[in-house]
């Protein structure tokens, strides 16, 4: 069983295949399997990336933290508006919104956390980077997902190719 994980392993890897000549369709094969790859990688590094973003905004906000009572202004599950005034009584509508926006509902009054060194960057109290964990998780599981799927049919698409020029190679 090991063995054959092992062959199908090395079958999504973008290698030549021995004793076949290298055609123009064979290396587009290959090209395209990299590509996936890269891609499949590329999605991984941005799902990091996304919670590593995540953690660092909630370092700074808590390096200089301050507290407000803010209004929502705007609702939406990705992006919400706010608007806060700090103990300086400055007001401040965050370019970006809040950070974590999730069951926010417009006209709420919820309680933020924000960066008094840069009132740009705030988030709704009491959460922090660990929302983050689950979204980005499920964006690199199902990019794997879909990049395994694309590779095996790669795979599946050379071994056919290669197959069906072996016999006639043999043959002569």
């Amino acid at each position: 069983m090991r063995s054959e994980l092992t062959a199908f392993g090395r079958r999504l890897l973008p290698r030549k295949a021995s004793g076949v000549p290298d055609t123009a369709l064979r290396k587009a094969l290959r090209w395209a399997k990299t590509g996936v790859w890269v891609l499949v990688f590329v999605v991984t590094l941005q799902s990091v990336l996304l919670v590593a973003g995540a953690w660092r905004n909630d370092r700074q906000i808590e390096a200089n933290l301050g507290v407000a009572q803010a209004e929502v202004l705007s609702a939406g599950p990705r992006r919400s508006t706010i608007e806060f005034v700090t103990p300086d009584r400055v007001t401040y509508r965050p370019e970006l919104g809040v950070l974590y926006p999730s069951e926010l509902a417009t006209g709420m009054r919820i309680y933020v956390e924000y960066d008094t060194t840069d009132p740009d960057l705030v988030r709704v109290q009491d959460r922090n980077a660990t929302l983050a964990i689950i979204p980005a998780g499920s964006i690199a599981v199902v990019g794997w997902l879909i990049g395994l799927a694309a590779l095996a049919g790669l795979a599946a698409l050379e071994r056919r190719v290669n197959g069906a020029v072996r016999p006639s190679a043999s043959g002569s």
